[in-house]
């Protein structure tokens, strides 16, 4: 979703997982031989102001020859035209559909001139008519940019990661400007052993078009940059990211950084491209597109990076006032700010505020389909909730990640994404005094479904031999009951927070019930104060107009 530089609207197709652009998107990749069990990953984080969002479903589906499909606009809900609709579709869970092929995307924008606004096809539009055409990453590949050389491409650049349980692949588009009904693209796919990412920034530079097992793209991505006066050397020094969106100041600030701190948790050497992640120095050494971890990464590992705020690093939040008396790893939003004539900006971490929701996505060849993928997702700031396992065989989305008069203006207690940002945005303010007790709740949340999940899965094999149906229906009552447990938990962490943190006092308690006094009244609370760091930073500020006058 999309670059700073780049604002789009607001959430107005409801019922879609990734229904607008958001102000910016993350995503990881992993390739089956990196990973500790053997699987394919991918990671997403849908991030917008103001977005309310829903974990979509498709159905599979039948239709007749010459049945058209109407394609509305993800930004705008703008109708765009009609595409003629495939015979056959598949069902469709949030970003994964019934054969385990994951789509994820961040926006990067690029040169504003090769936007065509006469395209039918916008990148959400895109994704999920892919997703529903589509058996492999590769065939989602052919379909996406066969449809927009159809009907041409609406939206600006785009990185799309493309993966099934044997393949992952990183695909950049462009349009060739309005009216054009044309696009530049290039896809490359990520080695087994590697880890890749993109947050925003075009990210794909050189390319062999000869390697056709790894390299895919447009017959004029060369060509119609030479068109356009905007590259004369060789083809085979041709780059696709320098060449059609290089890399601002913004695009590496905000956008690299976030593929940094990823490569930081799996590499020895990344010290070496704190420049150019700090996009400071113009001549730093650009990031490779990929690496090779130094160790192998797990499902926990890449939870876990999804909830990055740069901690350890030379972008970490924690060493100034921005982050409030409690020391929150968020900051107030735009990103760019102005103080007596003199531009100044914030950091912007993996995990962020403005998340409507977060998945890492688990691809697995060696299990039936309906039982090898997975969608682990969250209604909200990665941080802030636990991933509850969504099967790619869910015929129907939980109740509570698709609760019907829940919007972005109307609050639902019935609805994930509403407890969830209630939850955090009592937290985000005191983070330091509350989070402690969130995490709690998170990490055990998260800690179960991976304990629970070998048995689930044995027993939806043994269904599975009897009646792949029987798997099925298992599978998509285990789903649904994990999201409404997963409600209630973050239902009951609100009242909790209310009645533990009221008025910036600290109920005590033991064995986890709050303590009385033997009159029976609450116990006397604990009152904190200011933590030191921040105690110090008010007395520099102040000097001495606090201080108590000694005898």
């Amino acid at each position: 979703m999309k670059k700073m530089n780049f604002f789009s609207s607001w959430l107005v197709a409801a019922l879609a997982l990734a229904s607008v652009p958001a102000e910016a998107c993350t995503n990881f990749i992993v390739g089956k031989a990196a990973s500790t069990d053997g699987s394919v990953m991918c990671s997403y984080s849908a991030d917008d102001y103001g977005m309310f969002q829903y974990l979509c479903h498709y159905p599979a589906g039948k239709h007749p020859k010459g049945t058209m499909r109407k394609i509305f606009d993800w930004d705008t809900n703008c109708y765009h035209g009609e595409i003629p609709e495939a015979e056959e579709t598949y069902n469709v869970i949030g970003n994964i559909n019934e054969w385990q092929v994951t789509i994820g995307e961040t926006t990067f924008g690029g040169r504003e001139e090769m936007v065509d606004s006469t395209g039918i096809l916008d990148y959400g539009s895109l994704i999920y008519v892919a997703l529903q055409r589509s058996k492999t990453a590769r065939e989602a590949i052919h379909v996406m940019t066969t449809l927009a050389e159809t009907y041409g491409y609406n939206s600006e650049g785009e990185t799309f990661t493309i993966c099934d349980p044997n393949e992952a692949w990183i695909m950049e588009m462009m349009g060739c400007g309005a009216g054009s009904r044309q696009v530049v693209w290039v896809a490359l796919r990520v080695p087994d052993d590697a880890i890749c990412a993109h947050a925003n920034q075009s990210r794909i530079r050189t390319f062999n078009v000869k390697d056709r097992d790894h390299v895919m793209a447009s017959k004029n991505v060369v060509k119609f940059a030479r068109s356009k006066g905007w590259y004369k050397g060789k083809d085979a020094d041709f780059s696709f990211c320098d060449v059609y969106a290089a890399p601002d100041f913004g695009g590496r600030r905000y956008c690299e950084a976030r593929v940094w701190t990823f490569f930081n948790h799996f590499s020895d050497d990344m010290s070496r491209y704190v420049d150019y992640a700090a996009g400071k120095k113009a001549d730093a050494e650009p990031m490779p597109l990929w690496i090779v971890p130094n160790r192998k990464v797990s499902l926990t590992d890449m939870e876990q990076c999804m909830r990055d705020h740069y901690e350890g690093t030379p972008f970490a939040l924690d060493s100034d006032i921005g982050g409030g008396i409690w020391q929150m790893p968020y900051r107030p939003t735009p990103l760019s700010f102005e103080v007596d004539g003199k531009k100044y900006f914030n950091e912007r971490p993996v995990s962020t505020q403005q998340s409507g929701f977060v998945y890492v996505s688990q691809m697995r060849s060696w299990l039936p389909r309906e039982i090898g993928g997975i969608l682990w997702f969250g209604n909200d700031d990665a941080n802030m909730v636990a991933f509850t396992p969504v099967y790619c065989c869910t015929t129907k989305a939980p109740h509570c990640y698709n609760t019907p008069g829940a919007d972005a203006l109307n609050f639902s207690y019935d609805n994930a994404y509403w407890v969830c940002n209630w939850v955090s945005n009592m937290v985000y303010p005191r983070y330091c005094q509350m989070f402690g007790s969130l995490q709690q709740v998170r990490d055990s949340l998260d800690a179960s479904y991976l304990k629970q999940q070998p048995a689930v899965e044995a027993e939806a094999q043994r269904l599975y031999a009897e009646s792949p149906q029987k798997a099925v229906d298992y599978l998509h009552g285990y789903t649904d009951r994990k999201a409404q447990e997963m409600l209630q938990s973050w239902q009951r962490l609100a009242t909790y927070l209310i009645v533990k943190y009221n008025d910036m006092i600290v109920k005590p308690e033991k064995d986890g019930k709050f303590l009385r006094t033997p009159y029976g009244l609450a116990a006397r609370p604990v009152r904190p104060g200011y933590p030191t760091n921040y105690a110090r930073e008010l007395i520099r500020q102040t000097g001495d107009k606090l201080a108590v006058p000694t005898e």
